[in-house]
């Protein structure tokens, strides 16, 4: 288990709070290729060569645009949960980090304090 989150390789499901979160088989892909290197930045080259073999083309969005997939499934079956953190112009980071601990660039707007959207506006 990493934190709330439940994958299971050989099933190729990841299961949230015991619900499966319905990935598809890229994303997927994804998440174990992060996951597999819990708490390690993986820089996007790497994890388009785990997922999809080969090298990244220059401007290729793949990986961004397939994390952002997962991103939102898993923000949808474990609310409040962070798990891919954004570690820019790096890569990304597995971390299961519950919600009253999440880091504030993990935070949607409405997760943001009145105060904060209030100056932000």
């Amino acid at each position: 288990m990493l934190g709330n989150l439940e994958i299971r390789p050989d099933e190729l499901q990841a299961l949230a709070d015991g619900r499966r979160v319905g990935l598809t088989v890229r994303e997927f892909q994804v998440l174990l290729v992060l996951a597999l290197r819990e708490d390690r930045v993986v820089r996007r080259a790497d994890i388009y060569g785990g997922v999809w073999g080969g090298e990244m083309k220059h401007r290729d969005r793949s990986v961004d645009v397939f994390v952002r997939k997962v991103r939102n499934k898993l923000a949808q079956a474990a609310p409040g949960w962070a798990y891919i953190h954004t570690h820019f112009g790096v890569g990304y980071r597995f971390a299961a980090t519950p919600p009253q601990s999440a880091p504030a660039d993990s935070q949607s707007a409405s997760e943001q304090p009145a105060i904060e959207q209030a100056t932000t506006a």
